[in-house]
């Protein structure tokens, strides 16, 4: 589906717990399928390209730099931030437009949450997926012309 369909749903229509929705939905991953895990169920993500980006800005940017990746037709899967002691630390985010990026920034200040990227002086990496090639390419030549891309 390209809407999440909740867990329980699919226990319910398989007759079967949740935690065999869960394994079986691990299974799926590891097998190479784009199975995202969002706060209302799974969907299938149906997207031809992924690239993983390293980016650093201050937290004041945050909006324009993920703003420019779904402007120009990307997707925000996730953010990581590679943590000396911790080592890497992922937060899935599923940003497919302003709406989205709107609504991750109102509940960062409703929880009064701070950034991952804070933990690692502002270093970070987002993987992105598009439609093609090219909209990652144009994605990227963005994100460095701003000053957000570490090559």
């Amino acid at each position: 589906s390209n809407k999440p369909i909740s867990g329980s749903f699919l226990a319910s229509k398989f007759n079967v717990s949740r935690q065999a929705v869960v394994q079986d939905i691990a299974i799926l991953r590891a097998r190479g399928f784009n199975i995202l895990s969002t706060n209302t169920g799974y969907y299938f993500r149906n997207a031809n390209a992924s690239r993983l980006f390293k980016v650093r800005h201050n937290s004041g940017d945050t909006v324009e730099e993920l703003n420019l990746i779904v402007d120009l037709g990307g997707v925000v899967e996730d953010v990581i931030v590679k943590h000396e002691t911790y080592g890497d630390i992922k937060a899935q985010l599923n940003l497919k437009s302003r709406r989205d990026i709107l609504r991750l920034i109102k509940d960062l200040k409703f929880n009064e949450a701070s950034y991952l990227k804070n933990l690692t002086d502002d270093f970070h990496f987002h993987t992105v997926t598009a439609e093609s090639e090219e909209i990652l390419d144009e994605i990227e030549d963005e994100l460095y012309n701003r000053g957000f891309l570490i090559k």
